[in-house]
């Protein structure tokens, strides 16, 4: 077994390049994935669909009572996928405006690109 030893600037470097790398492979997949799917396979927190669907998290249980909505128990909290939350919206099931949908979805982009900063800067670290 071979050691490599190099300085700690370097190294640095070689792991920020390395990042950057990663970031522009996750930002094209992220990209194709959003035309085949336009943020319809994103997962929302039971929290996060109260609020932007003004309804209260009764309603959702209500709901996931009566099987009118799939949604999926990781861990005891409970995700409802995007495209599940526009099906109720466009079938009536629940009745709001196409703002509410748009500030879920736009919500959920802010969320997800803050994660993966977060993310990135741990590595970084």
């Amino acid at each position: 077994m071979d050691v490599i030893t190099i300085e700690s600037q370097a190294y640095k470097d070689l792991v920020s390049k390395i990042n950057t790398i990663a970031e522009f492979v996750l930002e094209i997949k992220a990209r194709e994935e959003g035309k085949e799917n336009n943020d319809s396979d994103g997962w929302v927190d039971s929290h996060e669909v109260c609020t932007f669907l003004q309804i209260s998290n009764r309603t959702l249980q209500r709901l996931r009572a009566s099987r009118a909505v799939n949604y999926s128990l990781i861990r005891g909290k409970t995700f409802y996928r995007i495209s599940e939350i526009q099906r109720l919206l466009d079938e009536n099931i629940i009745r709001r405006s196409d703002e509410c949908m748009e500030e879920l979805i736009k919500n959920h982009t802010l969320h997800v690109k803050q994660i993966k900063q977060i993310r990135n800067n741990e590595t970084n670290e």
